[in-house]
C-alpha cells in the first residue's frame, strides 16, 4: 500500500512538472496542432462519393425538399398520424435522436408514443417484439448499427422465428428496427460498420437499405406496413449529404424489388445504400474513359433479394461487379456472386468481381484507404474488360 501511495504521489508530481514546463513551446505546439487538425479535418470529411438525386416525381403528390433524416422523420410522422397503435422507442429518441430523425415527434404525439429506453439493445428489441405481438406497430431505433449485436439473439432467435414457432397463431410482424448504418468519414471501429450480411443468413426477417431520401421514406413505410419483422439500415453519411424532393404524403416502394437505375450492355454493377452513388460515378468513368456501357442496379432489399433482376442483367452484359462497404469475406456480395454463377454461368464473359471493404476492423484515419471507392471499382472494370 505504501508503494502504491509513493507511485501515486510521484505520478502527481510528474504531472505538475510536465504541465508547467516550456510554456512558450507548449503554446507553439498547440498552434501547430490546431493548424494540422483543421487540415486533417478537411481531408477526413472529403466524401468518397457525390450524391446523385433521383429525378423529381409527382406520382405521390406534392413534394418538399428534404434531406435523408428529414425524410425518415416525415415517414414516422405519417405513421404516427395514421396509426394510433404506432409507437417509437429507443435511446434518446424522445429528444430527437442523435441524428435528429425523431425531432418534434414526442411534442406532437405525446410521451406515451415516442419515448426513451435504457441503453440496452437486447431490451429495446425484446420490448418491440412484445409490443408487436400484442398488436402495436412497434418502431424500434438502435442508435448505431454497430451496437445491434447485443440484440442479435432477440432478432434472430425470437423476432424471426416468432410466427413459425406457433404455426402462425401469433407473430411480431409489426416490428420495424431502424439503425444508422455504414461509413461516415470518421466513425472508426464502432460507428462505421455495415452488418447486413449477419442478418441475411436469417429467414423470417427482411433487410432493407435505401440510397436516397425519396427511397428512404417509401421503403421505410413499406417496412412498417409489411407483416414481417424488418431491419431498416439508414446510410448515416447521407443523413445531411443527400437532399432531394420527397413527397409529403405517405407512399410505399415495393420491397424485394431491385431497381435498374441505368441501362447498359457491357457490364452490370450491383450495390446498395451509399455505394450506389459510387457505382453511378464509376459507370460514367467507364463510359468516358473506356467506352464501356454499364448497367447500374440498386438492390435495395438485401433479404429476400431480387435474383431475377440481377440475373436478367448479367445474361445481357456477361459481366458482374458487386460492391459494398462491409468486409469482403462472408459479405453479401458472395451470396450474389454464388447465385449468379449458378444461374448465369454460360453467359459470363469474365469472373465475377467483388470490390468491398478489407478483412480488418473498420479503421479511423485510414478510412479513405479502406472504403471501396470509385478508383478501386474502375480498376476492377478494366481487369474484367481485359480478361
Amino acid at each position: 500500500m505504501a508503494a502504491a501511495a509513493r507511485l501515486f504521489i510521484r505520478g502527481a508530481h510528474s504531472t505538475l512538472a510536465i504541465s508547467g514546463v516550456g510554456t512558450g513551446r507548449q503554446n507553439s505546439l498547440l498552434k501547430l496542432s490546431a493548424g494540422c487538425s483543421s487540415r486533417l479535418k478537411a481531408q477526413r470529411h472529403a466524401a468518397h462519393f457525390t450524391f446523385q438525386p433521383d429525378p423529381p416525381t409527382t406520382e405521390y403528390g406534392d413534394t418538399q425538399k428534404m434531406n435523408l433524416f428529414q425524410s425518415i422523420t416525415s415517414a414516422l410522422d405519417n405513421t404516427l398520424a395514421s396509426d394510433p397503435t404506432a409507437v417509437i422507442f429507443g435511446e434518446d429518441v424522445a429528444f430527437g435522436g442523435v441524428f435528429r430523425c425523431t425531432v418534434g415527434l414526442r411534442d406532437k404525439y405525446g410521451k406515451d408514443r415516442v419515448f426513451n429506453t435504457p441503453l440496452c439493445e437486447q431490451g429495446i428489441v425484446g420490448f418491440g417484439i412484445g409490443a408487436a405481438a400484442a398488436g402495436a406497430t412497434a418502431i424500434a431505433e438502435i442508435q448505431f448499427a454497430d451496437y445491434i449485436f447485443p440484440a442479435f439473439d432477440q432478432i434472430v432467435n425470437e423476432a424471426a422465428k416468432y410466427r413459425y414457432r406457433s404455426g402462425n397463431l401469433f407473430d411480431c410482424g409489426n416490428l420495424t428496427i431502424r439503425a444508422p448504418w455504414g461509413c461516415v468519414g470518421h466513425g472508426s471501429l464502432y460507428h462505421s460498420q455495415s452488418p447486413e450480411a449477419f442478418f441475411a443468413h436469417c429467414p423470417g426477417i427482411k433487410v432493407v437499405i435505401p440510397r436516397s431520401p425519396l427511397q428512404a421514406k417509401g421503403l421505410l413505410l413499406s417496412c412498417i406496413a409489411d407483416n414481417n419483422p424488418c431491419l431498416f439500415f439508414e446510410p448515416k453519411i447521407l443523413y445531411r449529404a443527400a437532399v432531394e424532393q420527397v413527397p409529403v404524403d405517405s407512399y410505399t416502394i415495393p420491397l424485394s424489388q431491385a431497381e435498374v437505375l441505368q441501362e447498359g450492355s457491357d457490364l452490370t454493377l450491383v450495390a446498395w445504400g451509399t455505394q450506389i452513388h459510387v457505382m453511378k460515378e464509376v459507370a460514367n468513368m467507364a463510359q468516358e474513359k473506356l467506352g464501356v456501357s454499364c448497367e447500374v442496379i440498386d438492390l435495395r432489399t438485401i433479404l429476400p433479394w431480387d435474383t431475377e433482376t440481377v440475373c436478367k442483367s448479367v445474361v445481357k452484359t456477361g459481366r458482374l461487379l458487386i460492391s459494398h462497404e462491409a468486409p469482403v469475406t462472408g459479405g453479401f456480395a458472395a451470396e450474389i456472386s454464388s447465385t449468379v454463377q449458378e444461374e448465369c454461368f454460360l453467359n459470363l464473359e469474365a469472373p465475377i468481381a467483388r470490390v468491398c471493404g478489407y478483412d480488418t476492423p473498420f479503421p479511423h484515419i485510414f478510412e479513405p484507404f479502406y472504403i471501396p471507392d470509385k478508383w478501386k471499382c474502375f480498376d476492377a472494370i478494366k481487369r474484367m474488360i481485359n480478361y
